[in-house]
């Protein structure tokens, strides 16, 4: 299939990776996963053995009320959880065939939206923001990730001030950010390098 490059001819990539069928099942577990893995899973709590107190029996059996052992059990104040949370690891496996399969279908859904922008060149001479969003302007894009063969300083650092307008490399385009900006601006030339990685 061919994909317009703005301002300049077309450029063909395979049906393989920017012409398969959307996946939204697999889409949403690599996504999830990826999100999951992003998680500390560091929180604690104490259970009614761990917690600072006396264990032994706060009143008389009769004649007081409710019958009750020790103050650290969790219905009193200052007591243990009754489930309590322990650190954990939130990490799920997705093998590299689902993740780079959900890639392919992200990106060939994009195609089929004409959310794809293919530009030759996006790189600005200054980092300056007003530059960028100029750039973006002729584009018509207002909400976008800006994908690139390698870092560009400048480019960075003209977008960190723009809240809708995200960068990255080929090597760290994720599928997260893939769905997560309205349009993704991508150069020709890293185009065919994130063809070459999934194809």
């Amino acid at each position: 299939m061919d994909l317009n490059v703005q301002g300049g001819a077309s450029v063909s990539v395979s049906d393989a990776v920017f012409g398969v069928d959307f996946k939204e099942a697999l889409i949403h577990q690599v996504v999830t996963a990826f999100m999951n893995a992003g998680r500390s899973g560091t929180k604690a709590q104490k259970t009614r053995s761990e917690v600072a107190g006396t264990t032994k029996k706060s009143k008389r059996q009769k004649g007081g009320g409710a019958r009750h052992g020790a103050l650290t059990a969790p219905i009193f104040i200052g007591g243990g959880v009754t489930f309590a949370a322990k650190p954990r690891s939130y990490a799920q496996k997705v093998n590299r065939k689902m993740y780079q399969g959900a890639l392919r279908s992200i990106l060939s859904e994009l195609v089929r939206q004409e959310r794809l922008v293919v530009v030759s060149d996006i790189s600005i001479s200054a980092p300056k923001t007003k530059d960028l969003v100029a750039k973006l302007a002729e584009l018509d894009v207002s909400e976008a990730l800006i994908v690139t063969e390698a870092m560009d300083e400048n480019l960075l650092l003209a977008a960190r001030n723009l809240y809708k307008i995200g960068t990255c490399t080929v090597a760290e385009v994720d599928p997260v950010s893939l769905i997560g900006f309205d349009k993704v601006v991508i150069t020709a030339g890293a185009l065919k390098m994130l063809e070459e990685k999934l194809v």
